[in-house]
């Protein structure tokens, strides 16, 4: 299998305006999902995929959040954006009926390699979604993967802990990483319906990655200066409802590029910042850092 990891060609072009889903075309879109309670959006630090099988701070906080939401409202869908799935040229949904765990990592140990999340998937809904948004400077529908892709770390890692009988139906959005920052959370604005219609939006990436450095045998929630400038800037921008501001973090300069030598981790965010509303009120949960220079910072939004 080829992983689709590409870090270049990011262009800036005027944005088209937001595609808003008309009340009838959702009726046809979501017309296996019944109207819910506004679902929450979820942004959640993964860090290291031995977070998956440890029983440390990070995990039982998924455990938690999971229980939380599902005594709430339990999502009839989650659609995960993960900084593992990048694609260029377009974005895709994964459309098949049994997504695959992929095991895109090496090194760990084989208890990782072993892990398995069967969710099933949304073909269905999947393919009205891809029909439904579009690139916000092309206009163009998305497309569907049905043979190649299926869940990546950066989706089970995190679900598998939150929502453990993987009963719930699970898509996964592309990221085409030969766009700007802008357009992915202009995208991300077309999203926010979904959260209607029981659908758990979930970004799953950190807010400073720089795997170059990171110190494996720090204490967690000890790091560089430059990792908690960086953080504490993205979550002064969150707590203020300022979420507009977050696309433009790499105006920070050499901190934006030390805490993101290339930045798929931090796209994430955007995608789930623009799913939320400024006026609705962040709730920060593991706050602190893994490895000196990855932040697990996470949000709830709603």
């Amino acid at each position: 299998m080829q992983r689709r990891f590409l870090l270049n060609g990011l262009a800036a072009l005027p944005l088209l305006g937001v595609h808003a889903l008309a009340s009838s075309a959702m009726q046809v879109l979501l017309q296996s999902l019944k109207p819910s309670p506004r679902m929450p959006v979820l942004f959640v630090g993964h860090g290291s995929p031995m977070n998956a099988i440890e029983d440390n701070a990070w995990r039982r906080a998924w455990q938690s959040t999971g229980v939380e939401i599902s005594k709430r409202c339990e999502p009839q869908l989650i659609l995960c954006i993960s900084a593992h799935w990048l694609t260029r040229g377009g974005w895709q949904i994964t459309s098949m009926p049994s997504p695959k765990t992929i095991h895109d990592f090496g090194g760990f140990p084989q208890e990782l390699f072993a892990q398995q999340y069967p969710a099933p998937g949304a073909p269905a809904v999947a393919t009205q979604l891809a029909k439904e948004l579009r690139s916000p400077v092309t206009n163009q529908a998305l497309q569907t993967d049905s043979p190649e892709w299926g869940l990546d770390h950066g989706t089970w890692s995190v679900l598998k802990p939150m929502f453990p009988k993987a009963s719930i139906p699970v898509l996964q959005l592309s990221m085409d990483y030969s766009r700007p920052p802008a357009e992915h959370y202009a995208l991300a604005r077309q999203l926010v319906y979904l959260r209607d219609r029981g659908v758990l939006i979930v970004g799953s990436g950190n807010v400073v990655h720089n795997l170059r450095l990171v110190q494996p045998d720090v204490p967690d929630n000890q790091a560089f200066a430059w990792a908690k400038e960086f953080d504490a800037v993205v979550a002064s921008q969150i707590s203020r409802g300022d979420l507009d501001a977050l696309q433009n973090f790499l105006n920070l300069g050499e901190v934006a590029r030390m805490a993101h030598p290339s930045y798929e981790h931090y796209l994430p965010l955007l995608y789930a910042a623009g799913a939320a509303g400024a006026k609705e009120m962040p709730r920060f949960f593991n706050t602190g850092f893994q490895a000196a220079s990855i932040s697990m910072r996470s949000v709830q939004w709603g």
